[in-house]
């Protein structure tokens, strides 16, 4: 319901921001305080060229949900400078030495770590099968989800998380077999990858097997119509790059 009660947002905080300040509506020409709205579903950003026009935005949102009966998160709330980054939609978006870097945020990495470790703490008697098929959707969604901005690094600490937890899931069930015992029994070397948690015909996907993609080819399968979020997210991520560039 929130959702459908934001439509109309942006232009009519645009119009108001513009008209308030110079008398002309014409945002694309006129935007001199560089104000611009992105929106997905009921989370959005404002970008604006100092906090002070930040503020104001702030209160201008504001007034525009309290006359549709709603309220502006506090707590979600946040004015910062693009050097301090900001999260949105699981990713951090932050200038480092200037360069615009989008990495997975901490938020989300703390969820799928928690994730797993619930999966892991439910399977004390599961077997390893079992475990594997519950834990390769976990893995291959999330990391999908962030394989195209700066993950390598977040992926490969995620893999080491993932390996102490299931070494300590494999010790627990055998308390009374020898390191050597438990690791020849759950992990195995194929190719050249040593320590692959498999059962010889079923393995754990690690997230650093998701290659980082930085430009995502269209799926010809998608149907623009129908395939709502997944043409959002493409056009989002655009469009976030375009609006902060800034000096």
């Amino acid at each position: 319901m929130a959702n459908m009660t934001l439509n109309g947002i942006e232009n009519a905080i645009s119009s108001e921001y513009h008209a308030s300040k110079s008398g002309i509506i014409n945002k694309r020409r006129y935007n001199t305080h560089k104000v611009n709205f992105v929106r997905y579903a009921d989370d959005f950003i404002v970008t604006a060229d100092s906090e002070e026009t930040a503020n104001e935005i702030a209160e201008l949102i504001k007034l525009f949900l309290k006359e549709r009966d709603l309220e502006l998160s506090e707590k979600k709330t946040l004015i910062t400078h693009i050097d301090d980054g900001f999260d949105f939609l699981g990713w951090k978006f932050r200038k480092y030495k200037g360069k615009l870097l989008i990495k997975p945020s901490k938020k989300s990495i703390a969820e799928v770590t928690r994730k797993m470790g619930d999966t892991i703490k439910k399977a004390k008697a599961w077997k390893q099968e079992n475990l594997i098929g519950a834990l390769n959707p976990i893995i291959i969604g999330w990391s999908n989800y962030h394989r195209s901005v700066v993950s390598k690094e977040v992926f490969n600490n995620l893999d080491n998380r993932m390996w102490n937890m299931l070494w300590r899931w494999a010790k627990r069930r055998h308390p009374n077999k020898s390191r050597t015992w438990a690791a020849n029994k759950y992990w195995h070397t194929e190719g050249r990858r040593n320590w692959v948690f498999s059962t010889g015909t079923i393995r754990l996907k690690s997230f650093s097997d998701t290659k980082i993609v930085r430009h995502i080819s269209f799926k010809l399968d998608k149907n623009p119509y129908l395939d709502y979020e997944y043409f959002n997210l493409r056009k989002l991520r655009g469009r976030i790059r375009k609006l902060l560039p800034w000096d």
